[in-house]
């Protein structure tokens, strides 16, 4: 079933951007590591969920396996699913602007 909008879980959304340079599992991890600055750090058991998961949405798609290490990249479907997410996350944050007004 392909993926058709609406909120992201967190890991989707930095796995997908961590996806915008392919990566493999371990350089996966690292990498939304740096991406999310030491804020988000997800383990093998939920990474490997969500890239099964993903890959059924066709938002990433298997680019490399040498049978022990598999590469992902993000598809163009995923890209576009990434951007949308993007454009959801800074309405939110637009239309939370009043929280900011009252500190002033």
């Amino acid at each position: 079933m392909p993926y058709h909008g609406g909120p992201m879980t967190e890991a989707m959304y930095y796995v997908l951007l961590a996806l915008i340079r392919p990566n493999h599992g371990y350089q996966l991890m690292q990498a939304i590591t740096d991406v999310s600055k030491g804020r988000l750090q997800m383990g093998p058991g939920t990474l490997y969920g969500v890239l099964s998961r993903m890959q059924k949405d066709g938002l990433i798609c298997l680019e490399d396996s040498d049978g022990r290490r598999k590469t992902y990249r993000i598809t163009a479907e995923g890209e576009v699913a990434l951007r949308m997410e993007y454009a959801r996350l800074k309405s939110v944050i637009e239309d939370s602007e009043m929280l900011e007004e009252g500190d002033k």
